[in-house]
């Protein structure tokens, strides 16, 4: 399913409560057709697929979960910017950006 390298992990960790979740979905959008999206959220929805990665609670919702199974989230930092970067194995094209991407 979806992995998180420890630079996104702990960074995550630092952002959020002890109770919170994170949510991870795909939605359409962007030049390329579809979008990752991250939130905070306080529960799970009910038909969530909930994981915990180090004590961090992440859901999924059972269709994301799906495009998101070969997907590591990682964190970067540099002078120029920083955020989270989605490296995702079923990704078939990509927007220059790295905001969207299509799956064949």
């Amino acid at each position: 399913m979806i992995d998180f390298t420890s630079s996104a992990l702990e960074t995550l960790k630092q952002s959020i409560e002890d109770t919170d979740f994170i949510r991870i979905a795909i939605k359409g959008g962007g030049c390329s057709g579809l979008l990752y999206d991250m939130n905070v959220e306080s529960e799970p929805s009910q038909n969530d697929i909930v994981l915990e990665f180090d004590g961090l609670k992440v859901c999924l919702d059972p269709q994301s979960s799906f495009m998101l199974s070969e997907t590591t989230v990682d964190y970067k930092s540099t002078l120029a910017q920083s955020g989270f970067e989605f490296i995702n194995k079923q990704a078939t094209r990509s927007c220059g950006c790295g905001k969207s991407f299509s799956c064949a």
